[in-house]
């Protein structure tokens, strides 16, 4: 590999790996005005496959309540397969966590919002997701705990 190229990501493939959908209260629910309180909890996670290729897994898990009662779950995993050349693995594990996330986002966002609209809810469209904030958050969040060697800003 030419070094004056620079580090490269090349998505090779992007999948459903999961999805489910629970209305655990339905058809009950649907006699309420809709006022859901909604959690919406975002994991990344990666594993290496072999040579420079790696999967990251997006897992998006979506839970509404009307009162204390779940009227709605949704859970998704959205992976891919990434070709990762010429980072370190400080970069590596930085470009898994912000650029393949980033990529994956827009698929599991679709994901989550149709199976809500087919359980015959409402549009549940996820906000933008800053990976590179969220990752300089945990990085911070690691070395305020003991974990880190004091770099991570």
């Amino acid at each position: 590999m030419d070094a004056a190229v620079g580090p490269q990501v090349a998505e090779e493939r992007i999948y459903l790996r999961d999805a489910s959908f629970e209305s655990p209260k339905a058809p009950d629910v649907f006699d309420h005005e809709w006022q859901p309180k909604v959690q919406v909890d975002i994991n990344a996670s990666n594993r290496h496959l072999d040579g420079n290729r790696y999967e990251v897994t997006l897992t998006v898990t979506l839970e509404a309540k009307q009162g204390e009662q779940a009227a709605l779950i949704v859970e998704v995993q959205q992976a891919g397969i990434f070709r990762l050349e010429g980072m370190d693995d400080g970069l590596r594990a930085r470009v898994l966590a912000t650029t393949c996330a980033a990529t994956l986002f827009p698929y599991v966002r679709e994901t989550a919002d149709s199976l809500a609209v087919r359980g015959s809810f409402p549009p549940f469209l996820l906000a933008p997701m800053n990976f590179d904030v969220l990752y300089a958050e945990a990085q911070r969040r690691f070395a305020d705990s003991g974990g880190g060697n004091g770099d991570a800003r």
